[in-house]
């Protein structure tokens, strides 16, 4: 039997400036398998990011369910939410979103060491994602020292080094040229292939092709 590893019905998000309210998303009901590799896919300004930002506990939903790992996670206080988010999803962004004062290797490190993993673990895991992600010789380097397809491999790296039940990707090759993009989604494609749970937000179609399930929003709400 499939398992879902995300569950929402009739979420809803609305954000309020003094009397104007906004509808970010109207009413979401959606369920992702352990195993999918799902793109969420719509033009800037539809509320893609909203809702990976709600399914990756960054965000609140104003009203709906939403159940992650069976869970109904929809009202948990920040606490709890922040553990779910540090142990079980990695995250991959746009603008890499890597730390400049740490290199590379200790960038990789810490969702580890977030996670209390004794140091020669530690060690042990991230000399094994260097070889695997194949930036060995990038280890002692800071994000400034290395381009932009890099950065995202190194945050591909930390994303799924404490192998988390899910993968949250928005816009991870945003900010690269083709030759970078098609590697970064070769590598999603990879990582989904070997059992890990990938949602990516892009309005890029050439990423949607490498995805076995699209998602299509368009002013909050879910285009069937």
């Amino acid at each position: 039997m499939s398992e879902n590893i995300i569950s929402t019905k009739n979420l809803r998000k609305i954000y309020q400036s003094l009397s104007i309210k906004t509808s970010a998303l109207n009413n979401i009901s959606l369920n992702i398998e352990k195993g999918d590799f799902t793109a969420i896919m719509g033009p800037s300004g539809c509320g893609k990011s909203t809702l990976l930002n709600i399914l990756g506990l960054l965000d609140s939903p104003t009203s709906g369910e939403y159940y992650f790992l069976g869970n109904d996670v929809s009202k948990q206080n920040e606490g709890l939410r922040s553990k779910l988010r540090k142990g079980k999803i990695g995250f991959i962004f746009q603008n890499f979103n890597l730390i400049e004062s740490l290199n590379v290797y200790e960038n990789i490190e810490l969702p580890l060491m977030y996670l209390k993993v004794i140091s020669r673990e530690r060690k042990k895991k991230v000399i094994n994602i260097l070889k695997y992600m194949n930036i060995e010789n990038l280890a002692k380097r800071y994000p400034y020292q290395i381009s932009g397809g890099e950065q995202q491999r190194v945050s591909l790296s930390r994303a799924i080094i404490f192998e988390p039940q899910l993968i949250l990707a928005d816009e991870p090759t945003g900010n690269l040229d083709n030759k970078n993009s098609k590697n970064i989604m070769e590598l999603l494609s990879k990582f989904n292939g070997e059992g890990r749970t990938i949602v990516l937000v892009t309005h890029d179609p050439e990423c949607s092709k490498y995805c076995r399930n699209v998602i299509n929003i368009l002013d909050g709400s879910i285009v069937h």
